[in-house]
């Protein structure tokens, strides 16, 4: 028997820019700050998009965290790391696996 689960999704809302940095790499970081609406219970949430102003390119995880230090925290490793939108990713995953 087969059946089909239909998964909400949860967005952010309410987005607001927490923090801003431009980097040596003309990349501009932002900690963002919003809400999500998560088993019945309104949450914050903190994260971070990136935007390289050469290219164009943009990357977000608009839920990274429910902790500002941890978001902050990794915002400070993108930027002294130099990292770009698109490998934004695979640092979330490497620090969050190490945090955890």
């Amino acid at each position: 028997m087969l059946g089909i689960l239909k998964r909400k999704k949860r967005e952010v809302r309410d987005r607001t820019v927490y923090m801003e940095i431009y980097g040596d790499n003309k990349v501009t970081y932002r900690v963002i700050v919003g809400r999500k609406y998560f088993f019945g219970e309104d949450i914050v949430t903190y994260g971070i998009e990136a935007e390289d102003k050469k290219s164009g390119e943009c990357g977000a995880i608009p839920d990274f965290s429910r902790n500002i230090d941890d978001a902050v925290d990794f915002a400070e490793i993108l930027i002294m790391g130099k990292i770009p939108p698109r490998h934004m990713y695979s640092r979330a995953l490497g620090y969050l696996s190490v945090s955890i």
